[in-house]
């Protein structure tokens, strides 16, 4: 089998700088977005909340999780890497995450530690699954159902705790949005030291970076929504979200489209994989 055919296997795209790139900008969409449905229009943070009988987090939730399952769907059937679909999926995840930990830490009374501490443990927890089942949580393996559905499964979950993580970090750390995302952009410089001058193991790597991406978006996303009496930046969900997108696009179609390693392929900086 060809190199050629061998890359058009996978199903999810090479880890470059323009993939972290996009995965930040999707994430903070992810919180505008979110917040955007669940606030904005269903007015999940108005006086006259819950007075129709509906949780605006719940609702904007199910829409967001409705749109995940079609496009998760869609990915596993495609019979290649497609980054249009690709990224759909990831800022479905994204937005369905943050309308999520908002019910989790808000609705359901368990607070931003506690829903930090569920959310980590369902990450974990789906991460060992996915390594007892097929032996390996690399991406690489990213090429048949089985492994997508872990990965995707194992994405949600991520999402879902970076929103409430960023939270933590913002309200209940006192670190404020600017200061959140201060903190875990400084994490994830930490992990990229480690990317290029250690042998730690790349898969650890990556998902760590995949899991931090989250809050920081999350974190950047609410500082420029959020009123300015609470230290944001008070600009319209709608028009962030939708710059935001616009960015999203334009780096799509101008970034090269090019699928990640085959699950054949050694990365042989990396000590033995998990």
């Amino acid at each position: 089998m060809d190199t050629q055919t061998r890359h058009a296997l996978a199903k999810v795209p090479a880890v470059t700088l323009g993939f972290w790139i996009i995965k930040v900008l999707a994430t903070t969409l992810g919180e505008t977005g979110g917040d955007s449905v669940s606030m904005s229009w269903l007015g999940e943070t108005t006086p006259q909340a819950g007075a129709g009988g509906l949780n605006g987090y719940l609702v904007g939730t199910a829409i967001f999780g409705v749109l995940l399952l079609g496009l998760v769907w869609a990915q596993i059937r495609a019979r290649r890497y497609n980054p249009w679909l690709y990224w759909a999926t990831i800022i479905a995840s994204t937005t369905a995450g943050t309308t999520l930990a908002d019910f989790a830490t808000r609705s359901l009374g368990i607070g931003y530690t506690g829903g930090t501490a569920l959310l980590l443990a369902l990450v974990l927890g789906s991460l060992i699954w996915w390594k007892a089942a097929l032996g390996t949580v690399s991406v690489n393996t990213v090429a048949a159902p089985p492994a997508e559905r872990f990965y995707w499964l194992t994405i949600t979950f991520s999402q879902t705790l970076g929103t409430a993580l960023g939270d933590w970090a913002a309200d209940t750390g006192g670190l404020g949005y600017l200061g959140g995302a201060a903190l875990f952009g400084g994490l994830l410089a930490v992990l990229a030291a480690c990317y290029f001058w250690t042998r730690i193991s790349r898969v650890l790597l990556f998902w760590a970076a995949f899991i931090l991406t989250r809050p920081l978006g999350a974190t950047v996303g609410d500082f420029l929504d959020k009123p300015l009496a609470k230290g944001g930046l008070a600009l319209s969900r709608p028009v962030a979200t939708a710059v935001l997108a616009a960015a999203i696009v334009l780096l799509i179609a101008l970034l090269p489209a090019r699928a990640g390693s085959h699950p054949g392929a050694v990365d042989t900086r990396a000590p033995e994989p998990i």
